[in-house]
């Protein structure tokens, strides 16, 4: 069926035609009837890694496969969303290994973009928690491939953004809990150096980010709040708590029901907001019992916050520079103070060490921005990219809605063994999206 379709920032939109499938023969046949195509989950990648002119829908392939509750190990088809497989296993005592900030995403997703979370410095990204998985090549083969078996197409598929095949089943290991709590401490920090020192002063914590205020100047450059965490123990949880440890939370999300008007994001509301969210914390540290769906996910509570950016759409712009490269964080911080283009949500996290392919992480220093499109917006983000590059850094291919190629090419540096796998799994290029052309992958 032909429609216009976006994924989450709303830019770009595309006319495509969509179908889906509930069985795998299915994906041969549109294989052999289309010249190109390109899978897609629930849209919540940000960019254009998942539109093209077929996309393949997998949110009808969503059954869970095998659930062992003494192990944790986990096995579904590839169209089920997190939020889905958390109501399976969080009343049995499990939880997901690693995951981003929202929790409707496909698992397909998380792995085609290799997500990571609060806890990489700690537990690394999605990819090193995957025992198997499926993927349909180009040549329509179902092939397994690990770790072990066929590591070239797991790592190439790892964070290769689709390209390597539509993912059909995914095995992987979930984490033990006593409870569906956490923890929480929160620290405000006066400024950026301040907010540095506070993550390696709290570094031994499996779950930490920041939110910063990237409008400030002076003293207060680049204040913020750290945030880190652990799963509750049943020790740890008071009263009524305890009385249900392992129960969901209740699902009671508000909703923005159309798009805002574009002049009501603006510096002065980005400073209010801003302001606003530093300020409610009273106290310089915060301690407190929560459920894990604020600590993890705490946008997902309001549906269709997309919208508050408008009917033109926004970028999330989010890069990685080494944890030597500090410098590079100041100079790019200053130069959105100094453009007063600052972002509702800005988030620091620190990567821990990653061997991989194509994936996004690195050890380093983790920024994630959004930016409501405008005129003059992109031209302002190819100057930041020219500073991501000078100091070793790269952006999130699963954020990315405008990077030029020569920029891709020069920050991943496996980036050419990459496109060499894809080319030996999609021989016939069946797989490619509009990133994969402006990027010049294959």
């Amino acid at each position: 069926m032909e429609k216009r379709l976006a994924n989450w920032g709303n830019y770009p939109v595309i006319s495509c035609d969509e179908t889906t499938f509930t069985q795998v023969d299915q994906v041969e046949d549109m294989i052999s009837s289309h010249s190109s195509i390109i899978a897609r989950g629930n849209g919540r990648c940000y960019g254009d890694a998942s539109l093209a002119t077929n996309s393949v829908s997998t949110l009808k392939f969503d059954k869970v496969l095998e659930f062992d509750t003494s192990t944790g190990v986990f096995e579904c088809q590839s169209g089920i969303t997190l939020d889905q497989i958390l109501e399976v296993v969080v009343p049995k005592g499990w939880f997901l290994p690693v995951t981003p900030g929202t929790k409707f995403i496909t698992v397909g997703g998380a792995v085609a973009s290799d997500v990571h979370g609060k806890n990489h410095h700690a537990e690394g990204s999605f990819s090193n928690h995957i025992i198997d998985m499926d993927v349909i090549t180009g040549k329509k083969e179902i092939l397994t491939c690990s770790k072990e078996v066929l590591p070239d197409l797991f790592w190439a598929t790892c964070g290769g953004m689709g390209l390597t095949g539509i993912i059909t089943r995914v095995k992987f290991g979930l984490k033990k809990i006593e409870t569906a709590y956490i923890k929480q401490k929160q620290v405000k920090a006066r400024n950026l150096d301040e907010l540095i020192r506070l993550f390696e002063e709290y570094n031994q914590y499996t779950y930490s980010m920041a939110w910063i205020d990237c409008l400030q100047k002076g003293d207060s450059f680049g204040r913020g709040i750290l945030i880190v965490g652990e799963h509750a123990t049943k020790e740890e949880l008071n009263t009524q708590q305890a009385a249900a440890p392992l129960s969901l939370p209740d699902k009671r999300p508000l909703s923005v029901p159309f798009n805002f008007p574009s002049f009501a994001l603006n510096t002065f509301t980005v400073k209010a907001f801003n302001w606003l969210y530093y300020a409610k914390n009273t106290k310089r540290e915060i301690n407190n019992v929560i459920p894990y769906e604020p600590f993890f996910y705490p946008l997902d509570a309001i549906l269709h916050w997309n919208r508050g950016y408008g009917k033109a759409g926004f970028v999330q712009y989010q890069f990685v520079l080494p944890l030597d490269k500090k410098e590079g964080l100041v100079e790019i911080l200053k130069r959105i103070s100094d453009a007063g283009l600052g972002s509702f949500l800005a988030v620091l996290k620190v990567f821990g060490h990653q061997d991989d392919l194509i994936s996004f992480p690195r050890q380093g220093y983790t920024l994630a921005l959004d930016f409501p499109v405008r005129k003059g917006l992109f031209a302002f983000l190819d100057e930041l990219d020219e500073v991501v590059l000078q100091y070793g850094g790269r952006l999130y291919l699963s954020k990315d809605a405008r990077m030029k190629k020569e920029v891709f090419w020069q920050s991943y540096p496996n980036a050419q063994r990459f496109a060499e796998i894809v080319k030996a799994y999609n021989g016939d290029k069946i797989f490619h999206s509009v990133q994969s052309e402006r990027l010049g992958i294959n």
